[in-house]
C-alpha cells in the first residue's frame, strides 16, 4: 500500500475491552512508521473506560503516541430528540413512533449518552411490540430502562381494552 501511495487505517472499535496484549501489539504496529510518513494510522475508538485504560503506567507508550482525543459530550434533551429521530428516519422507520414524552423519558433515563439512548430506545421498542402498541409512550421506555444491565426485560402484555385481566 505504501508504494501505491495508499494511506492505510486500522480502527479498532470498543478498544476499552482490548487485553494489555492486545494494545501492546497496536503498539508495536505504530513502530513500522517511517520516520518522515506515516505507514499506518492507527483509530482507537472506545467508551469513556478507554481513557482510563490508555492512562495506565504500564500503556504509558501506546498513550504517547495517540496524537489526537476527542471525547463526545452527552446530548443534551433537544440533541437527543433530534438523535432519536434522525436514527429512526435512517432506518427508514416512522419518526413518530416514540411519543415526544417518551423522549423525554428516555434523555431522563440515558442522561444523553448515545450508547445508553440506543440501548434504551431499542428495549423500549421490544416493550412496545410485546405490549400491541404502535407507539412507544414514556411508560414503555420507563420499563426498558428499568435494568438496563439485564438481559431480559420485564415484559408484561397488555390485556386489550375493554376487558379486565383475571389474576
Amino acid at each position: 500500500q505504501y508504494a501505491a501511495s495508499k494511506r492505510v487505517v486500522l480502527i479498532v472499535d470498543e478498544a476499552q475491552n482490548l487485553s494489555f496484549e492486545a494494545l501492546e501489539q497496536l503498539r508495536m504496529l505504530s513502530n513500522v512508521n517511517a520516520e518522515a510518513d506515516h505507514l499506518l494510522q492507527l483509530i482507537l475508538v472506545g467508551q469513556p473506560e478507554l481513557r482510563d485504560v490508555l492512562d495506565r503506567p504500564d500503556l504509558r507508550q501506546l498513550s504517547q503516541r495517540v496524537a489526537i482525543r476527542w471525547h463526545l459530550d452527552p446530548l443534551d434533551r433537544q440533541e437527543t430528540h433530534k438523535y432519536v429521530r434522525h436514527r429512526l428516519r435512517v432506518a427508514g422507520g416512522d419518526e413518530a413512533i416514540f411519543e415526544p414524552k417518551a423522549i423525554d423519558v428516555l434523555y431522563d433515563h440515558s442522561a444523553g449518552i448515545p450508547r445508553l439512548v440506543n440501548i434504551i430506545a431499542h428495549r423500549a421498542l421490544l416493550v412496545a411490540f410485546t405490549n400491541g402498541r404502535r407507539t412507544v409512550g414514556p411508560d414503555e421506555v420507563a420499563a426498558a430502562a428499568a435494568a438496563p444491565g439485564q438481559s431480559r426485560l420485564p415484559l408484561k402484555p397488555t390485556p386489550p381494552k375493554g376487558r379486565s385481566s383475571c389474576a
